[in-house]
C-alpha cells in the first residue's frame, strides 16, 4: 500500500464522519434498518477480532473461513448500514469511493504481508477462501474458538465505542432536525 494512503486512512475517516453527520437525514423507517445492518457488521467484525492472532498464526477459523478479510467486510457492512441510515446518495457514493480507494489497497498489502509471514500455509488458504465477499460455505478450518482475550487485545472495543458515538449522534440529529 502506498505510504500516503496508509497515512490518510484514519484522518479521511474522521473527515468523512463529519461530512456524514452534516449530510445525513435520518428518518423512519430507513434509519433503523440501516442501524440494524451496521450492527450486523459490528457483530461480524467482533467475531473476526476474536479469531485473529496478528502476526502469530494465520487466522483460518470463524469468519476467516468465509473470507480472507472479515474485518474489512464488517467495516464495509457498517458503512453501508450507516449510509442507508443517513439516506443520502452522496453519502453512499462517497463511502463506496473511499472504501475501495483506501481499503482495496490495504487489503492487497495485507495479502502480501501474510504471504511473507506464512509462506507454507497462505497459498492454500488463498486458493480456497474468497478475497472479500463470501461465495460458498467453507470446509472446516480448524478448532480455534472465539477468544474474548484476543478481541480485547485487538482493541475491537474501539469500534464498538465509535459505533455507539455514531449512533448517538445520528439519533440526536433524527430527533432535533
Amino acid at each position: 500500500m502506498p505510504p500516503m494512503l496508509t497515512r490518510i486512512r484514519v484522518p479521511a475517516g474522521f473527515l468523512l464522519a463529519g461530512l456524514y453527520f452534516w449530510l445525513a437525514h435520518p428518518t423512519w423507517p430507513l434509519w433503523p434498518l440501516g442501524i440494524g445492518l451496521a450492527f450486523l457488521g459490528m457483530l461480524f467484525r467482533g467475531w473476526a477480532a476474536g479469531h485473529v492472532r496478528k502476526n502469530d498464526r494465520l487466522a483460518v477459523s470463524g469468519p476467516y473461513a468465509f473470507t480472507r478479510h472479515p474485518l474489512y467486510l464488517g467495516s464495509f457492512v457498517i458503512g453501508l448500514g450507516f449510509s442507508l441510515a443517513g439516506q443520502s446518495l452522496l453519502i453512499l457514493a462517497l463511502f463506496l469511493a473511499c472504501f475501495f480507494l483506501l481499503y482495496g489497497p490495504a487489503m492487497r498489502a495485507e495479502e502480501e504481508r501474510l504471504r511473507e509471514l506464512f509462506p507454507l500455509h497462505y497459498p492454500d488458504y488463498r486458493k480456497t477462501v474468497p478475497f472479500f465477499l463470501p461465495t460458498r460455505w467453507p470446509a472446516s478450518r480448524g478448532p480455534a474458538p472465539f477468544s474474548l482475550r484476543h478481541y480485547r487485545r485487538n482493541r475491537e472495543y474501539r469500534a464498538v465505542l465509535g459505533f455507539g458515538a455514531a449512533l448517538v449522534l445520528l439519533l440526536w440529529k433524527a430527533w432535533w432536525f
